[in-house]
């Protein structure tokens, strides 16, 4: 395993290498805003929970949790919303496998479909956010279950440009950045050309 590079700040980044479960919530929270904001979000919650803890985030008082996720700095713009997303997800792992994120993609040594299809069961986890999830495991976390790279489409192609699975600097960052902006702008394009 490399060292993860993806939320740009050097303490998080080492919780997201260390904790499977900081970097699912860091996958969870990256959307609509930028990716290493979201993925600086679980060091926030470690520091106000004192650590990440499945059972605890799952049982905490939902009122509370959310007052610790927008607190400023809130971990995402829209921090009440994804607090409970963040617990919904908690709450699934602690039923689904005892409480162990890792055990999604270690019980039973499933094959690259089977991890995707335990990664899109997760509650706020749809089939994009699995595939670059199961992408940041191939290409930065050291699991490579046999067909992940396949399993996690464009994701896991080899010196692709696409997500946070390709972020492993600051270059990186910004050549995701641009394929993303070069991406949206072809679809507007599209989307300008069909409707004349």
């Amino acid at each position: 395993m490399t060292g993860i590079c993806i939320a740009q700040d050097p303490e998080a980044d080492a919780l997201l290498e260390r904790d499977p479960l900081a970097l699912l919530i860091g996958m969870l929270l990256d959307q609509q805003i930028q990716m290493e904001i979201a993925f600086r979000g679980p060091l926030k919650l470690h520091q106000r929970l004192g650590g990440l803890d499945v059972r605890v985030i799952a049982d905490h008082d939902p009122a509370e949790f959310a007052t610790l996720a927008t607190t400023p700095p809130a971990i995402h713009r829209y921090g009440g919303s994804m607090a409970r997303r963040v617990q919904e997800m908690c709450r699934a792992i602690v039923d689904d496998w005892d409480g162990d994120p890792a055990a999604i993609w270690t019980r039973g040594d499933p094959d690259g479909r089977e991890v995707l299809r335990r990664l899109k069961a997760l509650p706020g986890y749809g089939e994009q956010k699995a595939k670059i999830f199961l992408a940041i495991l191939g290409k930065q976390y050291g699991v490579t279950p046999q067909g992940w790279r396949e399993a996690a489409g464009d994701y896991g192609k080899p010196d692709s440009r696409l997500s946070a699975a390709d972020v492993v600097d600051a270059q990186t960052l910004t050549e995701v950045r641009d394929t993303k902006k070069a991406i949206k702008a072809a679809a507007k394009e599209r989307k300008a050309a069909a409707s004349s």
